[in-house]
């Protein structure tokens, strides 16, 4: 603590930055890049390059008042049948537009709640994605689950799909800040749901955890950890609450009074960090953790972490191809995120277009600056000469940033020749450190807090 005044007079209570999930962020993305540039990037993608295929499943059947992701609830299957088969439509426009030959290397559904399926549809859902991307070799296949909302039929089920990690929402196992949040999960109902997990074969297990949430108090998150750590999870993703009522109305539901402040939400994340970091797993970049076996720990250590939508990732595919209302895919040329709203996807859809909805096509510059910001979201360092083996000598236009963040963020940065680095202190600074890149900031834009 030693150092949270420095930490707070450079930024870390007051900033709101981007996640850096993507450069340039979805807040840049425009309608003059939309459908078409969508199929022509599908078009020109290398059949011998494997694509990641990322499936959105918008639906729920409770609506958690924390979450900000593009959902709605539904307590009938009619709404998620018919989404399926806006699904099995876009998979088939895909068939008709990639080249032959190309391969699926990573799949993941998200949502929403992927487990709202039941088995039949999953069988249905998965075969008409491998009916159109053939899986390669050392093919990883990740769902998010909602114990409240999954069955040993429907474990089953993934599993004889081929399911090989399971991502399980559980923010705090504590009753009060449940019910603050509208998120009701017994702890029994979650350890049920991993044994199950287990028993299936599913070999992987990751963990969601939140941090910033109302009546969430040191002695709460800690009991919540040493229940997670009894489940022996290879990955944990921490992550900090964004309240942003002005984006996800519901969190109007949640009681501001009740939300730490920021001195108490610095307070958490740090303890966390220490607690996973003590029961023997690896910190990865600014908010996961991994055992020291598991792919992001070795990807880590080898140079080869990445960050996209989901965070931190081994995925080196270079292409990720998103399915369904709000997906987005990353291609080489830039992004494109489908219509957000289901009924415009689906109607887009049903008339046998693509469902693209806007974009960005990317300069030499935004890869260069992508990759720098990656850099240091992952690994709290750049160096220009390792840039220069993949950009040429325009990767040195950015040693003035360089210096810019090595005197604007002293003492927490340090500029060695070509290389600057972020010290263990100010990691917490990271994403505003990294925002010294950003060449696109639109203005009335409000991103979640830094801390």
């Amino acid at each position: 603590m030693e150092h949270i005044e420095t930490l707070k007079a450079l930024g870390l209570f007051d900033a709101r930055v981007p996640r850096y999930t993507s450069y340039p962020t979805a807040a840049v993305f425009s309608p003059q890049t939309g459908a078409g540039f969508q199929h022509s990037a599908l078009e020109k993608l290398d059949p011998n390059d494997p694509v990641s295929v990322y499936i959105h499943i918008p639906f729920c059947e409770r609506l958690c008042w924390f979450c900000a992701c593009h959902t709605q609830g539904t307590q009938t299957l009619g709404p998620v049948e018919s989404y399926i088969e806006s699904l099995e439509a876009e998979l088939e426009l895909l068939r008709h537009t990639i080249p032959d030959g190309l391969r699926m290397g990573r799949l993941h559904w998200g949502g929403g709640t992927p487990t709202i399926l039941p088995p039949e549809l999953i069988h249905r859902l998965a075969r008409a994605i491998r009916s159109v991307f053939p899986q390669s070799e050392n093919f990883e296949f990740s769902v998010e689950i909602d114990p409240t909302m999954v069955d040993r039929a429907k474990i089953d089920a993934l599993a004889a799909e081929g399911m090989t990690r399971a991502s399980i929402g559980i923010q705090d196992f504590d009753p009060e800040v449940q019910q603050a949040i509208g998120r009701l999960q017994p702890f029994d109902v979650t350890r049920a749901c991993v044994d199950d997990l287990r028993d299936a074969g599913i070999t992987s297990l990751n963990t969601d955890l939140v941090y910033g949430l109302p009546h969430q108090s040191l002695a709460r998150i800690e009991d919540t950890i040493d229940k997670v750590l009894t489940f022996a999870p290879d990955r944990v993703a921490l992550f900090g609450y964004a309240h942003v009522p002005w984006v996800s109305k519901r969190q109007k539901l949640i009681d501001e009074d009740a939300l730490p402040d920021d001195l108490a939400r610095y307070t958490l994340a740090t303890r966390a960090g220490e607690r996973f970091v003590e029961a023997g797993l690896t910190s990865i970049g600014i908010d996961h953790f991994a055992r020291p076996e598991d792919d992001l720990a070795t990807s880590l250590a080898a140079g080869r972490l990445r960050r996209n939508f989901q965070g931190y990732t081994a995925d080196t595919c270079q292409t990720l191809i998103g399915l369904g209302a709000s997906s987005i895919s990353r291609f080489p040329e830039g992004y494109v995120q489908n219509a957000p709203a289901t009924a415009a996807y689906k109607q887009r859809i049903a008339a046998g277009e693509f469902p693209g909805a806007r974009g960005y096509h990317m300069t030499a510059e935004d890869h260069l600056r992508a990759r720098a910001i990656e850099r240091l979201m992952c690994e709290f360092r750049v160096d220009l000469d390792d840039l220069s083996a993949e950009f040429g000598p325009r990767a040195h236009s950015l040693a003035p940033l360089l210096t810019e963040m090595a005197d604007r963020f002293a003492p927490f940065t340090q500029l060695e020749g070509t290389r600057l680095s972020i010290a263990p202190e100010g990691q917490p600074l990271t994403r505003i450190i990294a925002s010294v890149l950003d060449q696109h900031v639109p203005e009335g834009v409000r991103y979640s807090r830094a801390s």
